[in-house]
Formats: C-alpha cells, structure tokens, sequence
C-alpha cells in the first residue's frame, strides 16, 4: 500500500511496516496522545522546565519501534511517503 493507505491503516489502530527497513521488528503506530492531558513525569519535567506532575495536554503523533526495541517518535522521510510497498506489521 501506499502512505495514504498506511495512514489511513494507523489511525484504525494498524501498526505499519516496510520490508526494506535496516532493521527486524520495526513498525510505526498511531500515538493518539493524551488530549485532556496527562501529569508530566520527571523527565519531561526536567526537559521542559515545567513542574513535575503538571498536567500537559500532549498531541496525536506517529512513533516508531526501533530495531532495538525502543521507541522514538517519528518524522516520515521522503523516501517512505513515496514509497508503494506499506504494509501491516
């Protein structure tokens, strides 16, 4: 499928993938984030300067499960959004 299909294929709750992708395991998942928020934590605390515990208002995003099983959040390249060979992982 193309990244439109994938796109549509997250927001369904799909987790996606591409075969040719360096590592095994990886895909990308529709974070739906916390929009009537949520308390920050410590880390995001010391990050942004902002009391621990705050309540903060976070947007939906697109995150992805790295080849060594952690988790980024993720920003499409050019080579991906034109890509034709999306499928569910």
């Amino acid at each position: 499928m193309d990244f439109g299909e994938a796109l549509k294929a997250l927001k369904e709750g799909a987790r996606v993938t591409r075969p040719g992708w360096n590592g095994k395991g990886m895909y990308v998942v529709h974070q739906k984030g916390y929009p009537d928020g949520i308390p920050i934590n410590a880390n995001t605390a010391q990050a942004t300067g902002i009391p621990e515990g705050t309540v903060c208002v976070f947007r939906p995003y697109l995150m992805m499960r790295t080849a060594d099983g952690s988790f980024v959040p993720w920003v499409i390249s050019q080579t991906d959004a034109l890509a034709d060979d999306w499928e569910r992982a």
